[in-house]
């Protein structure tokens, strides 16, 4: 598959994943001929997916052994239910036996299906803990973030767990959606309509200038590979160590302080004045290239 120009944005999780990887490498677990799907839906009379929502497998990236998950957002917002969930914790667990260079999380998600309420709530606690096992045992995991749900509630979690995060400016990352924020606090503390407002607060340019993403990626299926490629090369030679208390203590520590910081802040505006951008008000004009140099990272 060529590439070359095509938007991660608007891709397929099939696009994404196969313009990810090593041109015909990935075999699939549990394939559509399987029909994995969720038998809570069923029951309920609402739509289904061949394979809820969510492809997993194994392939090479860059030459590399990668194991990797690609959420369908177009499905139910790319919800997590019992099989979705069930399908992600099976390839967090194989990464501990076949130990691949990284497991690769394509993220594209709103969170918990509401449909399958406590088991959708099961199945992301057991995604955490199997992504913290997985790196515990030294295998990096990468959430890829650039779909049109973004990560969300249960699903942000997870992504911050890992052990890097690639974001395009399209991405969103956070724990409660716009809309969700709307209908519990009003539009007066957010207009999820506002849409260059609700890319401010939750897009991949702000989360990179937070920290909450370790790349700022451009919109393409390319540039998330040479990302993916290049954060692999770099953990075979400086491998994951799993974290120690101080470590952790460290992290809190940090986030207490840019909290405490940016507590009045309404407004990616005032972060980006605040990390010493040029011009804060031009910051969504710029190209990636031009934002990842003035938050002092090479070209």
């Amino acid at each position: 598959m060529n590439g070359r120009r095509i938007s991660y944005f608007e891709a397929s999780a099939r696009m994404r994943l196969s313009g990810l990887v090593d041109a015909g490498s990935f075999s699939e677990f549990c394939p559509p001929e399987m029909r994995q799907t969720s038998p809570h839906l069923a029951q309920l009379g609402a739509p289904q997916a061949f394979d809820d929502g969510v492809v997993v497998g194994r392939a090479s990236l860059a030459g590399h052994a990668v194991l990797i998950a690609a959420q369908e957002g177009r499905f139910i917002g790319g919800s997590v239910g019992e099989v979705h969930g069930a399908k992600i914790c099976g390839l967090l667990d194989k990464a501990m036996v076949e130990r691949p260079a990284a497991v690769l999380l394509l993220v594209d998600s709103g969170g918990v299906r509401l449909h399958e309420a406590n088991a959708g709530l099961i199945a992301i606690s057991e995604i955490m803990r199997a992504v913290l096992q997985v790196q515990a045992a030294g295998i990096p995991v990468f959430a890829l973030v650039g779909g049109s749900c973004g990560a969300f509630g249960g699903m942000g979690i997870v992504t911050r767990l890992c052990a890097e995060v690639v974001m395009s400016e399209q991405g969103r990352l956070g724990l409660s959606g716009p809309e969700v924020i709307e209908t519990v606090k009003g539009v007066e503390e957010f207009d999820s309509r506002d849409r260059a407002l609700v890319w401010r607060i939750t897009g991949g340019k702000l989360r990179r200038a937070l920290g909450d993403a370790t790349r700022l990626v451009d919109d393409l299926i390319p540039a998330f590979r040479a990302a993916a490629a290049d954060l692999i090369e770099r953990y075979q030679t400086h491998p994951l160590t799993p974290a120690h208390l101080d470590t952790l203590l460290d992290e809190q520590a940090r986030l207490a302080a840019r909290s405490e910081r940016f507590a009045s802040a309404r407004d990616g505006l005032e972060i980006w004045q605040a990390a010493a951008f040029a011009d804060a008000s031009q910051v969504p004009e710029l190209t990636v290239e031009e934002f990842n140099l003035q938050l002092g990272e090479p070209a």
